[in-house]
């Protein structure tokens, strides 16, 4: 019965899933609560010092401004690109009769009928879709910041914008990249489903792994940061 060739499917693709939820919830937690152990919080610190410099002396950085943020759109660019190849790739095998009805049956481990391999084939499609839409949000912000970045006072009258919304709307498309890159990872992973659940639980438990190294820091490294970054932002209102 298709239950029995199923239950690993139901068991360990919900786990692994729900691992990667569980480990983003508690980051998110920690980058509130300690941003300065955590890659993020110190990024985004980081991306605030760079906006007040880069429109404080606007004069002399505004190439090296938007030079940079060139750069991030490419990289947003690259990625969501790369997710819709990848959409189109699972979309071209999914509407091919002969592709999904003949599995390599005996490398899987799990379900793997006719109904079944569709519904894994259109799962990693919506997580790429999703990954997409995320980039594809990341690139208009990084577009905005682009312009805004650029917008200062002239002749004694105030700032249009100010840097703080400046450094919001580039945190914004940042989080964005970031949260297109983890559903991104997660969609990998899920391309292992395809061979069976056992290989998806371990490519996630790895990535997991890999995630964690990149994303804690030491405390003394943050601390520094955070100490540099309020001084200069006292300098910047003196």
């Amino acid at each position: 019965m298709e239950w029995s060739k199923s239950y690993l499917d139901l068991i360990l693709i919900p786990l692994s899933l729900l691992s990667f939820f569980l480990y983003h919830a508690w980051l998110w937690r920690k980058v509130e609560a300690e941003p300065h152990l955590t890659d993020i919080g110190i990024s985004s610190a980081a991306h605030r010092q760079w906006v007040i410099s880069m429109m404080k002396e606007n004069d002399k950085k505004n190439i090296l401004a938007v030079q940079t943020l060139r750069n991030s759109i490419m990289g947003a660019t690259l990625m969501a690109s790369t997710t819709i190849l990848l959409c189109t790739g699972l979309a071209a095998v999914l509407s091919s009769t002969y592709s999904v009805k003949h599995s390599v049956n005996g490398a899987v481990y799990g379900a793997h009928g006719p109904l079944s391999l569709a519904l894994k084939y259109a799962v990693i499609l919506a997580v790429f879709l999703a990954a997409f839409y995320a980039y594809s949000l990341s690139i208009w912000f990084f577009s905005q910041v682009n312009f805004l970045i650029n917008v200062v006072g002239d002749c004694g009258s105030p700032p249009v914008v100010s840097p703080e919304y400046v450094s919001r709307m580039l945190e914004k498309a940042f989080m964005l990249w970031i949260a297109g890159n983890r559903i991104f990872y997660s969609g990998i992973s899920l391309l292992l489903w395809i061979f069976g659940p056992t290989l998806v639980l371990l490519c996630s438990v790895f990535v997991l792994q890999v995630l964690y190294k990149m994303d804690i820091n030491g405390e003394e490294d943050g601390v520094r940061v955070f100490a540099e970054g309020d001084e200069r932002r006292a300098k910047s209102l003196v």
